[in-house]
């Protein structure tokens, strides 16, 4: 049964007082004929089906409670699928994307590589699997990334130089701890890591901007349609002397980066590979994911200009677009566009 003003679209967040300030930016970008409220698991009420949720209308903000509503949009950043499961239970299936947000990132790894897409993805191993003086023998440049993660938090680069030593950085490419060539690395690593799961992952030598190094992210959402649609490609440059770019000292769009660096024909080759290979990887993760409205890739390009797949975000960080006014209304009204196609019988 429909609302007299359209679906009713709930938007799950992880806490309360963050209800507000993700409410008001979906709101403020659509254009639709539906009903928007933010919840938190904790506010919805099992055994009355109903959920005490905060909505916008009329320009005043209201706690209410209100029915379940026809699609959920999940923002709740958690490994734990019960509430969606539970909320998928009542109100039907396929009614709630964006499920498994949580992504791990040894699970990537092994759906990519078994996909068409292995040929961009770098070679990755369990830590507690290898021997690390192993690789670095192998591939002079290794990162160790924790299996959960984000914001290239504890990310390692570990890097063997000339001279026989270990480099071990965080962030920023000045060494933090340097192993001797007579030194056991396995050793110290074992210790910096402690008991969380890492993988260890070949090192691309990435290309740089003005001796920067840069990623490029592509954002891909589903539409009003129901289909992958690349909603924009942009270019996170790192502070000077870092390598992790997710603390990004500027962002840009990709119009603005690639013609300083590529002819029109490479730049034209490049763009289309970011958009072909960053939906096909959206149609893999949901294959194994479960029902997705949008997620992010990331790309780095190595010192041969060629394309490698680094990381897939599953709840794509919308706040580093803020300064990209021109966007906004796109890249907030596209979930909603999904939700309202999934609110339809």
């Amino acid at each position: 049964m429909r609302l007299e003003n359209g679906p009713l679209i709930g938007i799950l967040v992880t806490k309360r007082n963050s209800r507000k300030r993700i409410l008001e930016l979906y709101e403020r970008y659509h254009n639709l004929n539906l009903k928007l409220y933010a919840f938190t698991p904790a506010d919805i009420l099992w055994d009355e089906q109903r959920i005490i949720g905060l909505s916008l209308k009329k320009g005043i903000w209201k706690q209410s409670s209100f029915p379940f509503p026809h699609v959920v949009y999940n923002r709740c950043f958690n490994k734990k699928l019960i509430t969606i499961q539970r909320l998928e239970k009542a109100i039907g299936r396929n009614k709630c994307f964006n499920n498994i947000n949580f992504f791990n990132k040894w699970d990537l790894y092994n759906l990519l590589q078994q996909s068409d897409l292995k040929a961009y993805v770098p070679d990755t191993f369990l830590y507690n699997e290898v021997n690390v003086s192993e690789l670095l023998e192998k591939y002079k440049l290794v990162y160790i990334k924790p299996l959960y993660g984000s914001k290239g938090k504890s990310v390692y680069r570990i890097e063997l130089t000339d001279n026989g030593d270990i480099h071990i950085s965080l962030h920023s490419l000045a060494p933090r701890y340097i192993c001797r060539k007579n030194e056991s690395i396995q050793e110290k690593l074992d210790e910096l890591l402690g008991l969380t799961k890492y993988m260890v992952q070949q090192g691309i030598h990435m290309s740089q901007f003005d001796h920067q190094y840069f990623d490029i992210r592509v954002l891909v959402q589903k539409d009003i349609l129901g289909e992958w649609t690349v909603s924009i490609i942009t270019c996170r440059v790192a502070y000077e002397h870092y390598f992790n770019t997710s603390m990004c000292e500027s962002i840009y769009e990709v119009s603005e980066i690639l013609p300083r660096l590529f002819s029109p024909e490479k730049m034209n080759k490049i763009l289309r590979s970011l958009y072909e290979v960053s939906v096909t990887a959206a149609h893999e993760a949901e294959i194994h994911m479960g029902s997705l409205g949008e997620l992010s890739v990331d790309f780095v390009l190595d010192e041969q200009r060629e394309l490698w797949i680094i990381e897939l975000n599953g709840k794509p960080q919308k706040n580093i677009y803020k300064d990209l006014k021109s966007i906004k209304r796109k890249i907030y009204s596209r979930p909603l566009e999904y939700a309202y196609y999934l609110s339809q019988p």
